[in-house]
């Protein structure tokens, strides 16, 4: 019995612990509009506009913000990716969309080929971006 408990233990330790791949660094949104820097806030990983690239319509400012006291905060530095904790192979945190106004559930994931797939979730569904590395 004590030598199969000393074997499950020493088992547990040999397996590698699974590790998200890293995410931090600069990215180019899927539409080209602007470039999110993904680094280490605290505990957690979040993300903030760095840059604006794109025509957006004329708004520098979140202004579809369903908060009318946020409506008037830029939209460089802010946080769009917010709590994001590594949970495996995944990272799993909260997406803001300044374009919608709204937050969801989000997942990230570093693809082999140097992409990061960024997915916003609703309930069940969930909708699937891919994000480029900027140098």
């Amino acid at each position: 019995m004590r030598l199969a408990v000393t074997t499950l233990i020493l088992a547990g330790l040999a397996t590698p612990a699974l590790a998200a791949a890293p995410v931090s660094g600069r990215w180019l949104t899927d539409d080209g509009k602007g470039i999110v820097e993904i680094g280490a806030c605290g505990e957690s990983v979040c993300g903030r506009i760095i840059r604006v690239l794109a025509d957006t319509g004329g708004a520098t400012t979140d202004s579809n913000n369903p908060d009318p006291t946020l409506r008037s905060r830029p939209l460089i530095g802010l946080n769009i990716l917010s709590g994001f904790k590594d949970s495996g192979k995944i990272w799993e945190g909260k997406i803001y969309s300044p374009e919608r106004g709204q937050t969801y559930r989000s997942e990230l994931i570093r693809q082999a080929n140097g992409t990061l797939q960024v997915k916003g979730c609703v309930g069940p569904f969930c909708q699937t971006k891919v994000w480029k590395p900027v140098k």
